[in-house]
């Protein structure tokens, strides 16, 4: 008996780290034509290192950098994030992937996930995927975006968050993302369901007060001027999204001050930063 233990045990130890289950998380940003999304004012280093130490392998990892200026299913949106993801699940075996996603990249995301016959590179993705994280998703649109289209001052005062007048934008005016989660996305009341987890987090308030140092977080002008366009949408929003938007689709894991540090609130800028102990939420999470 102990021989054949000793056999068994030797042949555990024999098969390949190939053949074994890889777990790999993946970055993906929200509106913008990223080149850089590690280091260029997106998720910063700090985040993304702190989050990559909740996977067996930290460097199982990847930053995504498309061009989600354009509508969803483009080639430079869609395209771009399935041909990365494919690279890296490819290049480290990966076949339990967890998607990270913040803002309108929940929307690419979910794309993906609702159209698989749309592109050849789909499938492999989602067979890899094993859930999404979904930061402040722009599930169900916002009214900024029909601000900006309508040529409303939000253009100069969202430009940083939000861009100038793109596809994305347009993609993300409410009555539009109304019909697309109709008739093109899953994962929304009354819809299929993703086939993937799709955990919400939720940011529900903007604090900026110049005197409170977690004002600061992600930086102070950015809350200043979430915290004039929050007068523009619902009490309860992060100062670019309606809560009932971020829970539109999928299902919410937490609304943040249920389980942040000093039951803080998380301003969009802040739902991609480690604000609050975000990052290691996520990290103990994954």
């Amino acid at each position: 008996m102990k021989i054949k233990k000793a056999l068994m045990l030797l042949g555990l130890l024999a098969v390949s780290p190939a053949t074994l289950a890889a777990t790999g998380v993946a970055f993906i940003h929200g509106t913008g034509h990223q080149t850089n999304a590690l280091a260029d004012d997106y998720w910063t280093p700090e985040f993304v290192n702190s989050v990559r130490q909740g996977i067996p392998v930290p460097n199982n990892y990847t930053v995504i950098n498309c061009d989600f200026d354009q509508y969803m299913w483009e080639e430079s949106a869609a395209g771009c994030l399935a041909t990365q993801l494919n690279s890296f699940i490819q290049a480290k075996n990966i076949d339990d992937l967890i998607l990270l996603t913040h803002s309108n990249g929940g929307n690419v995301v979910r794309w993906i996930l609702s159209n698989p016959t749309w592109d050849s590179r789909y499938p492999a993705v989602i067979n890899a995927t094993s859930k999404v994280i979904a930061l402040a998703p722009s599930s169900a649109g916002t009214p900024l975006a029909d601000a900006v289209n309508q040529g409303n001052v939000f253009e100069t005062s969202l430009g940083w968050l939000l861009g100038y007048g793109s596809n994305a934008v347009k993609q993300q005016q409410v009555g539009w993302m109304a019909n697309y989660n109709n008739t093109m996305l899953y994962g929304t009341a009354g819809r299929p369901s993703l086939g993937k987890p799709f955990e919400v987090v939720v940011g529900s308030d903007v604090d900026s007060a110049i005197w409170d140092s977690d004002s600061y977080c992600a930086g102070y002008q950015y809350q200043v001027a979430l915290e004039t366009t929050q007068n523009w949408l619902d009490s309860c929003s992060d100062g670019f999204l309606n809560c009932s938007s971020q829970k539109a689709a999928g299902t919410v894991w937490f609304t943040d001050k249920q389980k942040t540090r000093g039951q803080e609130p998380l301003s969009h800028q802040q739902s991609r930063r480690a604000c609050f102990n975000l990052d290691t939420l996520i990290r103990n999470h994954i």
